[in-house]
């Protein structure tokens, strides 16, 4: 009765645009662990004992807050459901702090990326312009692994129905156009029927996991290493880089660098403002002009 539910309960929140796959198997796990109990509703005990096998304070109240969630969903047609209590773990879960890539950082890594082998395949090509193209747009690595050769438009890149089913489409500047130009042509003589734009040598959409290790390999190849004490620069941070260099080049007023915040939100597919603010903390040139500017309106009643 629980795992029906639990379909139910995807269903119906896949149709307004969600993807829950961590959802789904957090609570088919916890509907598995119930119904070993020999229970059919939602049971606060039996949610917390679930949620208790997190391995971190943080994942034990995001396995919670998911059952809660669905314990609502669950107890409006049916009161024998009880909502376990929201705030028995914390959530001290903090977001890893980006590495940001230097320009001249990122020519290394595209050059690096060009002398993949094997020798006359389309695979340094490929490498090249996915990097080149993540650092330069901003868009998601699944994005970009997603995009079919009628994506690319004369107005840019088309993103359909990316995170949270939502599209959009990211212009390009001159220079990226003319280096996608000519990944285009050497594209096409390809013989694929796979419409991706990024192919594998099999012929077929990139996965995730290749995406990654080519992309470790390549920027072993570029010399570029963390820092000392901090984890590596992952793939993503190609993205987050792009966000925070948006922000530098803003200059102006208050209003404006909010103005651009707003329209970053959106460009890069956001679906709250508040994630594109978390940007602000790894650009400290603009928290300092923050804190300067609180700091004149508090004590000297400057704007």
């Amino acid at each position: 009765m629980l795992m029906t539910s639990v379909d139910r309960y995807l269903s119906i929140r896949r149709l307004v645009g969600f993807q829950l796959k961590a959802v789904e198997f957090y609570l088919r796990d916890f509907a598995g662990f119930a119904s070993a109990r020999g229970e059919t509703h939602v049971v606060s005990k039996t949610a917390i004992d679930w949620a208790s096998k997190g391995t971190s304070e943080a994942q034990r109240h995001n396995r919670l807050s998911i059952v809660i969630r669905f314990a609502y969903f669950v107890r409006a047609e049916d009161p024998r459901h009880q909502i376990p209590p929201e705030y028995l773990f914390c959530n001290q879960r903090q977001r890893p702090t980006p590495y940001i890539f230097s320009d001249q950082e990122i020519q290394h890594l595209i050059a690096s990326a060009q002398k993949l082998g094997p020798s006359g395949t389309l695979r340094p090509y490929t490498y090249s312009i996915l990097f080149g193209l993540l650092a330069t747009t901003g868009m998601r690595v699944s994005e970009a692994r997603s995009l079919k050769i009628n994506d690319v438009t004369v107005d840019g890149l088309v993103i359909r129905e990316s995170k949270f089913k939502k599209s959009r489409l990211i212009p390009l500047h001159e220079t990226t156009w003319l280096a996608l130009n000519d990944y285009l042509t050497r594209r096409f003589q390809v013989s694929c029927h796979d419409p991706h734009l990024f192919i594998s040598r099999r012929g077929s959409k990139l996965s995730h996991t290749i995406v990654s290790e080519t992309f470790r390999k390549v920027m072993q190849s570029a010399g570029i290493h963390g820092k000392p004490g901090h984890r590596q620069p992952r793939l993503m941070d190609l993205r987050h880089s792009f966000a925070v260099k948006s922000l530098l080049m803003c200059t102006g007023t208050r209003d404006h660098i909010s103005r651009h915040i707003l329209a970053l939100s959106t460009y890069m597919g956001h679906a709250k403002v508040h994630s594109t603010f978390w940007y602000l903390e790894s650009t400290p040139e603009l928290m300092v002009d923050i804190a300067h500017k609180c700091e004149r309106f508090i004590y000297g009643g400057a704007s």
